[in-house]
Formats: C-alpha cells, structure tokens, sequence
C-alpha cells in the first residue's frame, strides 16, 4: 500500500480496528495521523478509541454474523484486530473470499485468540521451549493434571482473557477450586477451559516488540524493539520499562523464538512475543499479533512508539525501532467503581521530572480497571522507574460530584 487518499473522500484508505480500548486508541491516533480514515469498533459505545476514529461502531464482535454485516457495510482495506474476543472462523471465511485483508492475517488472529492454538503452535509445531503444560475442560481434569504431570506450583489461566483476567497462581490442592472459579469468571468468552502450566523459575520476563515490516526490496523484513521489562500481578501489568538488561545470548535466543514464531504467523505488524528468562535459558510464553500494553512504555522511549511502528507496518511503510531514551511506565487503576469519574492530582503528576499522563477516557472505571498510565524517561532506567510510580500515584480518581 503506497498510495493513500483522503479521508472521507470515496478514494480515503479505510482501516477498521475490532477492539477500540486504549492500545486501540493510539493505534487509532497513528493511522489518522498519516491521513487513514479509522473505523472504531467495540462492544460498548464511547470506548476509547471510538472518541477519537472518524466512525464509531458498537457491535458483539464475536457474533459471526454481526461481524460479517459490519465488514461488508464499511469495506474497509484492512481489519485490524485489537482483542481477542472475535468472530475468527469468520475473518478467515471473509480473507479467503477476498473481502478484506485481515492483520496480521486471519490465521494469526484465530491461532493467537485463545492460549490453546498459539502454546501448542509454539511447543508441539515450532519444538519451542515452554513451560509444561495441560489444557482442561473441568475441575476434576484440572486436578488429576496437577497431580499426575504439572505439580505444584502451577499458573491457571482460561484459553481466552486478556490483561492476566482470571489468571492465578495455585501453590497448594486447598487453591485449586478457587482457580477454576476464577477462570470461568475471568474469560472473555466462556470455554470452560483452562491452561494450567508448571511453574518455571525464571530470573525475569520480558516482551520483545516484534515488527514484521516491508522491506525498501519488497520482502518482510523482521525489527526487534530493546527488550521490555515488566511486572505482573495475577496475571496484571502494573509497571514496565525499557531496556531491559541481557546478557546476549539470552538477548539472541529471545529473537530466535519470536522470529519462529511471527513468521509461522506471517502478514505485517508489530507483535508483542512475552518470554521467561534465567541466565541464559529463554521460555516462550505468548504472543500477541498486536501492540503489547506493558509496550506503552514506548510512548516515551522510542522514536516511534509501538503504535506508531504497528500503523506503519500495517500500511507497507518503513519503521524505526530505535531506542530515544530510557524509560518507564506505571498503571493508573480506577480505584472505585463507577461510571463518569473525575482525577485529581493531574498536575501534581506532571511536575515529576520527564513525566507525562495518558487518561485513557474509559467511560465506566473499577476498582482494578486500568484507566491511564504514567511515563517517564530519564539518563538510567530505575530513575525513570521511581518517577514513574510516583506520577501514577499523585493521579487520585474517585466519583464525580
């Protein structure tokens, strides 16, 4: 795609996005910024990226049918998925009939949309190195699975959620009743099923920005971000930052396995390949065929962000993964639950030193419900670390009124 029209216009290059939450957003805000007419789509009205898109849609993404009329009505150029809870199969029924281009591709998208396709395309398919696993359709399979191969302890986690939903650790038999129920409770799409994986003792872990871009010759060419470090909590980011030191041969074999693994996925885009590193050793653990939200960070380390180098990779264009500066970012929870809240400390927030804010616009908060993020940069990346934390907690939002 080298030629681009005006939005709006019947020559405009329309790109939808199915997900519009705030990784959706920025990616929204890069696609318009180089003159792309965006099609914001979600599951509920006034989602983040649906402030900012030329056309707001709200439809139940994972409804084939729903899904089919939207596309066929837009004729979009490209559909961008930003989630997982999506109507796949027909994505792929859609790409192969030539109605539309499906990013990275529409395999990539039914393969990465649940853990089960992408873990047993990693281990048993590309003989990547994972944690031991078993997937499981009820308490008493889960059971029997910790007891005859996984052992304790071991992570749970439902086939389909997203940011760590319904994820915990079990570090004994009396937790794992809770971690089923949990699971059921946290997938986006209700399976009834659960991964269970052995726990591996790992030293870090890590997300590798990975870019599948055109090349100046036509061909894909493969990019690597400086590798992310992050935090999680049940399964949760709560901090990130950029770069993460290793030893180089950890740093070979982390690009090794998530060059395997995005060019079995194929097509173009920025994938975020989540890895478990200890000395040398390096696990795959998932990907996600689009930006990573622990890659935020990027909004204040790199030259172009990941948002940026995704839009870019998508539409054919050159990317720059190069390192400005380093840098760190911390999450901003809601803290209550209701809808239409307000936040103070904004500009206290923005008087630590090489800091700055994204209030993502979300318009119903939780108590655990990531409402924005605060960055910072800085010559060394714990400093960036602590200004960052401290920014996000100077942010206080509470209910309105």
């Amino acid at each position: 795609m080298t030629t681009f029209g005006t939005p709006l216009s019947p020559h405009a290059t329309k790109v939808m996005l199915l997900g519009s939450g705030e990784l959706g957003k920025e990616v929204l805000i890069a696609l318009q910024r180089l003159g792309v007419e965006t099609i914001a789509t979600d599951r509920y009205d006034n989602a983040p990226g649906q402030q900012v898109a030329h056309h707001a849609r709200t439809i139940t993404m994972s409804d084939p049918a729903q899904l089919k009329a939207l596309i066929e009505k837009e004729q979009p150029d490209l559909v961008v998925p930003e989630i997982e809870a999506i109507a796949t199969a027909m994505l792929e029924e859609l790409e192969a009939a030539g109605t539309v281009r499906v990013i990275p591709t529409a395999r990539a998208a039914r393969l990465t949309m649940d853990r089960e396709g992408i873990r047993r395309l990693a281990a048993e398919t590309l003989g990547l190195p994972t944690s031991p696993y078993v997937f499981c359709d009820s308490l008493q399979e889960l059971q029997a699975a910790i007891d005859s191969k996984i052992g304790y302890p071991c992570i749970v986690k439902p086939v389909m959620s997203s940011s760590g939903k319904g994820q915990s650790k079990i570090a004994s038999p009396d937790d794992v009743k809770k971690a089923w129920d949990y699971a059921m409770a946290g997938g986006r799409v209700s399976h009834g099923r659960v991964i269970v994986e052995g726990f591996i003792d790992f030293d870090y872990e890590i997300t590798q920005l990975t870019v599948r871009a055109v090349g100046a010759d036509g061909t894909i060419e493969t990019h690597f971000c400086e590798p992310i470090g992050h935090i999680q909590v049940s399964g949760d980011y709560v901090e990130s930052w950029q770069p993460h030191p290793m030893r180089e041969a950890a740093l070979k074999k982390s690009r090794d396995i998530c060059k395997a693994v995005t060019d079995n996925l194929g097509g173009q885009g920025l994938f975020g390949v989540e890895l478990f590193v200890k000395g040398d050793d390096v696990w795959f653990s998932e990907v996600s065929p689009r930006p990573h939200d622990t890659g935020m960070v990027t909004m204040c380390t790199q030259w172009q962000n990941e948002f940026e180098l995704h839009a870019r990779a998508i539409l054919g264009l050159p990317v720059n993964t190069a390192l400005k500066s380093p840098g760190a970012s911390a999450v901003i929870y809601g803290g209550v639950d209701a809808e239409g809240i307000v936040f103070d400390g904004v500009a206290e927030a923005l008087r630590v030193p090489n800091s700055d804010i994204r209030l993502f616009g979300k318009p119903e908060s939780f108590v655990k419900r990531r409402m924005g993020v605060a960055l910072a940069f800085d010559a060394d990346v714990e400093t960036a670390r602590v200004n960052a934390k401290k920014a996000a907690a100077l942010v206080k939002p509470r209910k309105a009124g």
